[in-house]
């Protein structure tokens, strides 16, 4: 088995659900972080799916602040998604996931 650690960027460039990550076949991610970044000079709010369920919704994140989704790890299997929204709708939300992924 391979572990192998990544990260994934995205820009939330509108405020419709983003993926940020989709797990790969064959693959169990291991999320170890998960954060927003505020790029604006006004308070944003912001949601994080694991599939189809919240980690976080409407989360307000300061004027260039940033936001830790994460408190613990989370396992995600084959096919499984991390989206993101932002109620900026200008590209002002910055997203990195950190994985572990098993293969």
């Amino acid at each position: 088995m391979a572990n192998t650690f990544k990260n994934y960027t995205s820009t939330l460039s509108d405020a419709t659900e983003t993926t940020v990550y989709t797990v790969p076949a064959s693959t169990t991610a291991v999320i170890i972080g998960l954060n927003i970044a505020n790029t604006t000079t006004s308070q944003i709010t912001a949601s994080v799916k694991v599939s189809s369920t919240f980690l976080i919704k409407d989360a307000p994140i300061p004027a260039g602040s940033a936001l830790s989704v994460l408190d613990g790890k989370i396992i995600a299997e084959t096919a499984d998604t991390i989206t993101a929204q932002s109620s900026d709708s200008s590209g002002n939300a910055d997203v990195v996931v950190s994985v572990l992924e098993q293969t």
